[in-house]
C-alpha cells in the first residue's frame, strides 16, 4: 500500500510538470521559414504573349498615344545641344520659353518681372527634329517632373552663375544675359535684359526645382533672398508654348562670346 501511494505522487508531480512544460512551450513559441516555394511569370516585351494584359492595356494606351501624337506646331529647323561651344540652338529656345513662360505666372502672382533663366545642359536629353513637333517631343526633351522656380539673388551670386558657365565650359541654357569671357577667362560687359549689370541689386532668375535646391553643385541658388516655387512643370510649360505658336521661335543672338 505504501509504495503505490508513493508511485502515485510521483506520477501526480510529473502530470504537472508536463503539464506546465506544455504552457510555457506554448508562451513562447517562435516560427522560421523552413520552405519558400514560387513560381516564374513571365514579362516580355512581346506583344501578344499575355493577351489579358494587351487587352487591358490597349484602350489606354491609344488614347495616350493619340494625345502626345497630335500635331502642336512645326520646328523650323533642328534643335541639338551637342551643337554649340557656349550655347545651342535647343538651350537658348528651352531658355527663352521657360523665361517668357514663368514671367506670365510671377508677374501675377508677385507683381515683379523675371530677369535671367538659368537651366542645366544636361536636363536635356534629346534633339527636337526639324518638322512637326507635339507633346511627345516634350516628354522626350524633359522626361523630368521639374518645375520652374524663381529665386531672387544678389549680384554676387549672379558673378558666381557667370563664374560657373566659364568653369564648367558648357553651354548652359541661358536667357536675359549676356557678357565676354576676356584672355584672362573673366566676364566682362555684362548685360542682363539689355542693360549694364549692377551689382547692388537683386535680380529674379528663374531655373528648375532640382538646380533651385543645388543640383549640379550650383549652390549658389540654395543663397537665394527669396525663392517662389510657380507649379509650373518645365515640361508643361513647353507643351503650353507649342500650343501657343504656329513656328517655334528659334532665337539665334550671341548671349556669350570669348576674345
Amino acid at each position: 500500500m505504501v509504495k503505490l501511494k508513493n508511485n502515485k505522487v510521483v506520477l501526480k508531480h510529473f502530470g504537472l510538470l508536463l503539464t506546465f512544460l506544455f504552457i510555457v512551450s506554448c508562451g513562447h513559441q517562435q516560427y522560421a521559414v523552413t520552405k519558400i516555394e514560387g513560381k516564374k511569370i513571365g514579362v516580355t516585351d512581346k506583344v501578344g504573349e499575355v493577351s489579358e494584359i494587351d487587352n487591358f492595356i490597349k484602350p489606354f494606351k491609344e488614347n495616350i498615344d493619340k494625345d502626345l501624337n497630335q500635331v502642336l506646331a512645326y520646328c523650323p529647323e533642328t534643335l541639338d545641344k551637342s551643337k554649340g561651344e557656349w550655347q545651342t540652338n535647343i538651350g537658348c529656345f528651352l531658355a527663352d520659353i521657360t523665361l517668357e513662360k514663368s514671367n506670365v505666372v510671377y508677374q501675377k502672382r508677385e507683381n515683379q518681372k523675371i530677369d535671367i533663366c538659368f537651366l542645366n545642359h544636361g536636363g536635356i536629353r534629346t534633339i527636337i527634329p526639324i518638322g512637326n513637333v507635339s507633346a511627345r517631343n516634350a516628354y522626350e526633351v524633359m522626361p523630368f517632373e521639374n518645375s520652374a522656380v524663381v529665386v531672387s539673388l544678389k549680384g554676387e551670386q549672379i558673378l558666381e552663375i557667370i563664374n560657373y558657365i566659364i568653369s564648367e565650359k558648357k553651354p548652359h541654357p541661358l536667357a536675359g544675359m549676356s557678357f565676354t569671357i576676356d584672355k584672362n577667362g573673366m566676364a566682362k560687359n555684362i548685360l542682363i535684359q539689355g542693360l549694364p549689370f549692377d551689382k547692388d541689386k537683386i535680380y529674379n532668375v528663374v531655373t528648375s526645382d532640382y538646380l533651385s535646391n543645388g543640383g549640379d553643385n550650383m549652390v549658389f541658388f540654395k543663397k537665394a533672398v527669396k525663392r517662389i516655387d510657380t507649379d509650373y512643370k518645365l515640361r508643361n510649360l513647353m507643351i503650353d508654348y507649342f500650343k501657343d505658336v504656329d513656328t517655334l521661335k528659334i532665337n539665334h543672338d550671341i548671349r556669350i562670346t570669348k576674345e
